[in-house]
């Protein structure tokens, strides 16, 4: 996201250009000539330490110190990179390690990126050694009518004390491997499977490069630092620029490493995994197969940027994902879905409206629905002049008319899933529902803030307004949304967003070595947070909507508030901004009709099952090894899906599905009415909050929500300024 204070401090980086090129040309005069050893640090890692460590150290919003603080944090990121189960290392092991434990600031400080790779070096080795056991173990036949259990996570666990503790772990953790594809009947026997598993993993893990040992340590260190700042090798700038480029061929979806898995963060709008409605954030990929008869390769801890290249391929290609669903566990069934990969297209992204016809004592009250998937603009169009140029701003203008042409009582913005985009496109469509004024606040590193403002005096809407949002609503949606509620223009309703309320820029470590050959990456820098026009920041609590929804039970544990060593929520003075009215009208009876509907509401009692039975997956640390009581535990698991589903199905007018039917083979009729779930839900309220005002006054009135905030409503749908 680009803005005036990002603009400012790559001004300062370019005032910095030339004394950086000078100074790192003087460092290291021999390293045109130096021949490395294998897995030792490079010359061009030692230069790229320098530069990320002046950039973090002056540059970096937070302005942390190198100190024994962040080495301390520095060394536990390191180590939770390379064994986030704990079952790799020996506690002796982490004992070793511990010399470094306030020493890596001073290596870095120097560029000496020894520590790392001694550490790393006996990963390698530890890793070796238990493939090795594991590939021994296959060779033995295991007991499953044995009652023991094997904990799977281990994250919070002690390190094991000698080999004889970790060879026990493993034996129960190949057992488990065995067990699992015993119950999904894989086509080879366990043994051959599994020792392709490990043979590759073992394959892979000797083919590490020096360059993925320094991108592990280096992300290690920005980790501690801060969650979105990171280092992009050469190879992952590659696929960067691609994303970042939309003309990605694959199967669109962002995905992460978590211990040994890789894990959806969230699907793309657009793509074909979200067409294929059966691929969802949290789901973990497992296995990658080309066209439709291809081996499913295990890809069970594989390093992501292998799995990426796996899954990415031609447009019109087809790739088959073997996935564990995020509510089933390590019990739950398995789905199989193919995917033919395509481009993902800026038309598919683009705001979509739709009608609601909802009742209340007087008869049908329609609500438009604006659909913004992300806040997108068509750059290259936009900087060549074209005048039909495509934007959410202009799209949602079109559709605004659309809907008050189809006279419609009032409007609910959906941003749910929105994980932001054009930071000037949330500005823009603020100013689609207010006269003008400020939008968002942005304070830099320098303690600077700076103002964005809407400069046009037009109101396109004029009307009564709800922004649906959910745990994966960032950035720019915060934005649009954080600033709907303090002009009480909307009131705003679901869960508490992410909280991702901070400004990323990315530096070419190459431009300030010019002449230097070798490609060195990319950083990613925060360098701003943002600020409401009321002073709160939207990092870290994200927006809290006036009517929350009771699927979001567990949103301390969801968006920016997960994740480790994240900026707080923040203050600063508020700007001078002009609500949008001043009366009030309480919303406390239209929350109190909403969770009485809701009650008795099959679509939220489905959601809410489905949040109590992830809850379950999330919190279980261990299971059985014992066959049947495995087996009667995934059969039990799958039944209880397949019932609430149905349930949920009858109550849509669908057809049930059928024992042994996949629950991932549902008909499009059936995804939408659970996308649209929360959807007629704010329908609901917003019909509530319009009958409500009808009653109290025919004038515009301000509404004060569950959160403190106003929200300022009026009678049926205006256009202006089209």
């Amino acid at each position: 996201m680009s803005t005036r204070s990002a603009n400012g401090c790559l001004a300062m980086l370019n005032r910095y250009y030339f004394v950086f090129t000078v100074c790192f040309y003087g460092l290291f005069p021999s390293w045109a000539t130096a021949k490395p050893v294998a897995l030792d640090p490079l010359p061009q890692h030692q230069l790229s330490t320098q530069l990320i460590t002046k950039f973090v150290k002056q540059f970096h919003y937070k302005t942390p110190p190198l100190d024994d603080a962040l080495s301390a944090a520095m060394l536990d990121e390191y180590i939770e990179a390379l064994d986030p189960n704990r079952s790799i290392f020996l506690s002796g092991d982490i004992a070793a390690f511990e010399r470094h434990r306030t020493h890596l600031d001073d290596a870095l400080q120097k560029a000496q990126l020894k520590p790392a790779f001694q550490i790393f070096t006996v990963f390698k080795e530890r890793y070796s050694e238990r493939v090795r056991f594991a590939l021994e173990l296959l060779n033995r036949d295991f007991d499953f009518s044995v009652e023991e259990t094997y904990q799977f996570d281990r994250g919070d666990a002690s390190w094991a004390k000698s080999r004889e503790e970790l060879n026990e772990i493993w034996r129960k953790r190949v057992k488990n491997d065995v067990l699992l594809l015993r119950m999904a009947e894989d086509e080879d026997d366990e043994a051959t499977s599994l020792a392709k598993r490990y043979e590759r993993l073992e394959k892979r893990f000797s083919q590490y490069e020096a360059e993925d040992v320094f991108e592990l340590f280096m992300n290690a260190y920005l980790r501690a630092v801060e969650p979105h700042t990171a280092y992009f090798s050469p190879h992952v700038s590659e696929n960067f620029e691609i994303n970042m480029s939309l003309s990605l061929e694959g199967v669109g979806a962002v995905l992460q490493t978590i211990d040994e898995h890789t894990v959806i963060q969230r699907v793309i709008p657009g793509g074909p995994a979200e067409f294929s409605k059966q691929v969802h954030a949290e789901d973990k990929i497992i296995g990658v197969g080309q066209g439709t008869e291809g081996e499913l390769i295990d890809v069970v801890g594989w390093r992501l940027k292998d799995v990426v290249d796996l899954i990415r391929g031609p447009k019109g290609t087809t790739v088959r994902l073997r996935l564990i669903p995020m509510e089933s566990g390590v019990d739950g069934p398995v789905n199989v879905v193919t995917i033919v990969r395509d481009k993902i297209k800026l038309e598919e992204r683009a705001a979509k409206k739709s009608i609601i016809d909802t009742e209340d004592e007087k008869g049908t009250v329609r609500i438009g629905v604006i659909d913004i998937p992300t806040f997108y603009l068509d750059f290259d169009a936009y900087s060549r002049g074209d005048k039909d140029y495509q934007s959410t701003t202009r799209d949602v203008r079109r559709l605004l008319k659309e809907l008050t042409e189809e006279k419609v009582d009032g409007v609910v913005v959906d941003l749910r899933g929105n994980g932001g985009g054009s930071l000037s496109e949330a500005i823009s469509l603020t100013g689609l529902f207010i006269k003008s004024g400020p939008v968002v606040q942005v304070k830099d590193a320098s303690g600077s803030v700076k103002l964005n403002k809407d400069l046009d005096e037009s109101i396109v809407y004029d009307g009564p307004l709800a922004v649906l949002v959910d745990r994966f609503s960032a950035s720019a949606s915060e934005i649009f949304s954080g600033a709907i509620q303090d002009y009480n223009r909307g009131v705003v309703i679901g869960e508490p967003t992410f909280g991702k309320g901070t400004v990323q820029t990315i530096i070419d470590l190459n431009r300030y070595v010019p002449n230097f050959e070798t490609k060195l990456g990319q950083l990613k820098l925060t360098i701003a947070q943002f600020f409401r026009i009321n002073g709160d920041s939207t990092q870290f609590r994200g927006i809290v909507p006036d009517v929350i929804f009771p699927t979001a039970s567990e949103a301390d544990d969801q968006g920016e508030r997960s994740l480790d060593n994240a900026l707080p929520w923040a203050h600063v003075h508020p700007t001078s901004f002009v609500p949008h009215d001043t009366a009030d009208l309480d919303l406390t009876p239209v929350i109190a009709r909403h969770q009485k509907r809701i009650k008795s509401d099959p679509g939220f009692l489905f959601l809410l099952s489905q949040v109590e039975q992830q809850r379950e997956v999330k919190n279980k640390k261990t299971v059985t090894l014992f066959e049947n009581v495995r087996k009667a535990n995934r059969d039990k698991l799958e039944t209880n899906q397949r019932e609430r589903l149905n349930h949920f199905r009858l109550s849509q007018g669908l057809k049930p599905l059928e024992a042994g039917e996949e629950m991932a083979a549902t008909d499009d009729d059936d995804n939408n009415s659970i996308d649209k779930i929360q959807l007629r839900e704010s329908a609901h309220i917003l019909v509530d909050i319009i009958t409500l005002e009808k009653s109290k006054t025919k004038n515009r009135l301000t509404v004060k929500g569950s959160s403190g905030t106003r929200v300022a409503l009026s009678g049926r749908a205006g256009i202006e300024g089209i």
